[in-house]
């Protein structure tokens, strides 16, 4: 055997360098996830309605430009977005170690940027999920989402880790200059791609409300689409209510150090890596519609070890149930990432991706304004809590679809599925 048909995917050269890409700009990505949040807790003594407040505008881009995303993502070549992307969402976050080091840097300069790189991450996120059947084909897209959710998993691993000591000896502040030169790198070796997906076919009379009601009658007029579309919403509501106190749970009630909440964080990506590594064959044998919400019963109640933690020992079980969330949410995604793309035809990527990230992200910003307010009433233990029930209700919607008794990916060609649906007026 030849060691391109070893490597699969990772033996195309394009491939690769996109796969090192997104390894660079989700490394960054991680050590935001922990560095943003300990700037205001640690730099800016914020309070936990300040630190919800902060979760929310990292992700009210989805409400504020969810949906005209992926109209404007399916009228152009998708990978100049990410690249561009990249380089503006590096240059946003290095102004705040600047404006840290110049004594200016204020809750309110986190809001906005934290708002600004939302906004940017909506389009870089459509437009990747957008970019992956043009790159690796159709029937490569289990194997391109296995691959990619790994090396996520990997960088949710290291992204702590790396964090953790730098905000010890550097400061919260000047670890994000490590996420910015790490999303900067990973734009300009977007560049190097050679393979150039094709132009889209310019509408006649291009009308962006026509062009989102297209997005979602093809998203809400599909059984599965639109289950998956809601257990997510339900997911990730409650999962951004329980992250907003996980830290200052784990700081202030466990007494962990950075560098203890880093390890507790890697934990998580080790789950994830199983999950990564473990999607395929999983889905093989579970079924790959089942998978969808059996992997989320069986992981997401683990979560409550958590607010059942103590200092101590009991901290170690609590992480590993984090890891099994991360496990069961890895498997998930990788089963209903391959579903949305197959079912989708070229012309609605983007729309499709816009549209599940609208309403399934959308109470994101939600989950973190209720995170603080929960907080602030019931502490970070009874939120972790009211987080753990809730992220296992997301079974519910693709229990009670076709997905309950789907095994495999659908085989019918996307675009006559669209067609058959409903066509462009």
């Amino acid at each position: 055997m030849s060691n391109a048909s070893r490597l699969g995917l990772l033996g195309d050269r394009d491939f690769g360098r996109f796969f090192a890409a997104t390894a660079l700009g989700q490394l960054g990505d991680r050590i935001i996830f922990l560095a943003l949040p300990l700037v205001a807790v640690v730099a800016l003594n914020a309070d936990e309605f300040q630190v919800g407040l902060l979760a929310a505008m990292t992700t009210a881009g989805s409400l504020l430009v969810g949906l005209p995303a992926g109209a404007w993502v399916d009228r152009m070549r998708k990978r100049p977005i990410m690249i561009s992307t990249d380089l503006a969402r590096a240059l946003i976050l290095m102004t705040i170690p600047v404006a840290w080091w110049a004594g200016l840097l204020t809750i309110r300069w986190l809001y906005a940027v934290a708002l600004l790189h939302g906004v940017l991450t909506v389009f870089f996120d459509v437009a990747y999920v957008s970019y992956l059947p043009h790159l690796v084909g159709r029937g490569n897209l289990v194997e391109g989402n296995s691959r990619l959710s790994a090396i996520r998993s990997v960088t949710s691993i290291s992204g702590p880790t790396v964090a953790g000591p730098l905000v010890g000896m550097v400061g919260a502040p000047a670890t994000l200059l490590v996420s910015s030169a790490g999303m900067a790198v990973s734009g300009l070796l977007a560049t190097t791609i050679r393979r150039r997906e094709p132009r889209p076919e310019p509408s006649g009379n291009p009308q962006l409300r026509r062009e989102i009601k297209d997005g979602l009658r093809f998203v809400l007029g599909h059984p599965a689409l639109r289950a998956i579309m809601l257990g997510d919403a339900i997911f990730n509501l409650f999962l951004v209510m329980y992250q907003t106190m996980l830290l200052i749970f784990l700081e202030r009630e466990m007494g962990l150090q950075p560098f203890g909440i880093g390890l507790v964080l890697s934990g998580m990506g080790c789950g994830a890596l199983l999950g990564a590594l473990a999607a395929t064959t999983v889905s093989k044998w579970v079924g790959q519609g089942r998978v969808i919400w059996l992997a989320a019963l069986v992981t997401c109640p683990l979560t409550v070890l958590m607010p059942m933690a103590r200092p101590g020992w009991s901290v170690c079980a609590a992480a590993v149930g984090l890891a099994a969330l991360s496990l069961g949410g890895v498997v998930r995604v990788v089963a209903q990432s391959s579903f949305q793309q197959a079912l989708t035809p070229d012309r609605l990527l983007g729309r499709m991706s816009a549209t599940t990230r609208f309403v399934s992200w959308g109470g994101i910003p939600v989950g973190g304004l209720l995170g603080g307010a929960s907080g602030s009433v019931f502490g970070a233990t009874g939120t972790l809590w009211i987080g753990a029930v809730g992220m296992t209700l997301n079974v519910l919607p693709n229990f009670l679809s076709p997905l309950r008794t789907t095994r495999s990916l659908p085989m019918e060609k996307a675009p006559e599925f669209a067609r058959r649906d409903f066509t462009d007026n």
